[in-house]
């Protein structure tokens, strides 16, 4: 069975990891402080509340981006920290970028002029499924009290009984909302048992853990044994998956990407970043010792 060597991990992240995933790695796997990933986290955020400075290592312009804010929600919801100030300051600012709808747009035109990968473009400036349901998932799993969460959440009701995207980035925000959603609970497994069979489709899911290229594999949809989507995959395969996860690792210690990177400083940020996702799902499927 293959296994890999989480001190090598360790290694890779305080070699190669930038300061915030150096901070978030410590909190999440020897017990360090998740006020210092907040104190972190704040040198991204801007005057007008949203987050960017390439938080979102795809996109490098200091202006605020919809998906950089994104990923500070969710770097503090890993640490318990959704009730710091910044996450109101950020609602304040969704509300400015948002359409007529409630919904936020993928990316902000800010991003021009500053190197960014081919898919993060700003053509589209309508409310987006993602990020605004994942945005707004974040917010409602931690009780944040705010006006944009009503606005998004009624985008979200209204967009996603009509979406028929099969693509992971829309279906997983689409999954994280109806599972946090306080309203319609009884509309939201009809629209949840929707998705699964969106997913369930054939070609949706890499289940051949050697396909290369940006495919999502059943770790993907199900990071968790607890995750919505856990009960697609049997046993077997999720042990196949968490073999081969394992086997992933490099001799540096870290995990690789499996997209083409905008630069060295770009992959570097996203190798600590998936270094992170791996060792969170080995470990929540017992494979950490």
């Amino acid at each position: 069975m293959p296994e890999y060597d989480f001190e090598r991990a360790r290694n890779f992240m305080y070699a190669n990891a930038r300061l915030l995933e150096r901070l978030l790695f410590a909190a999440l796997f020897e017990g360090g402080s998740g006020d210092r990933v907040v104190t972190a986290l704040k040198a991204y955020q801007n005057a007008d509340g949203g987050f960017g400075n390439a938080l979102e290592s795809d996109v490098r312009t200091p202006g605020s981006q919809t998906l950089a804010t994104e990923r500070a929600f969710v770097t503090l919801d890993l640490v318990d920290r959704m009730d710091d100030p910044m996450v109101l300051r950020a609602c304040d600012w969704l509300e400015t970028v948002s359409d007529a709808q409630g919904g936020v747009p993928f990316a902000l035109p800010n991003l021009e002029g500053y190197p960014h990968t081919p898919w993060m473009n700003a053509e589209n400036q309508t409310g987006q499924v993602n990020p605004t349901a994942s945005l707004c998932a974040l917010l409602l799993k931690h009780e944040v009290k705010h006006p944009w969460v009503e606005r998004a959440s009624a985008f979200c009701w209204r967009s996603i009984p009509v979406f028929e995207s099969d693509f992971y980035h829309d279906l997983m925000p689409a999954i994280d909302f109806l599972e946090h959603t306080p309203v319609n609970r009884e509309q939201a497994p009809a629209e949840l048992e929707r998705i699964r069979s969106l997913v369930a489709r054939p070609g949706i899911v890499a289940l051949d853990p050697n396909a290369e290229g940006y495919v999502k594999f059943p770790l993907d949809w199900a990071p968790r044994p607890d995750s919505f989507l856990r009960p697609l995959f049997d046993d077997a395969t999720l042990q196949l998956h968490l073999d081969a996860l394992a086997g992933k690792q490099q001799p540096d210690g870290g995990w690789p990407i499996n997209w083409e990177a905008l630069s060295p400083a770009a992959e570097a940020e996203w190798r600590g970043w998936v270094t992170i996702d791996a060792l969170l799902k080995l470990k929540a499927y017992e494979k950490i010792k």
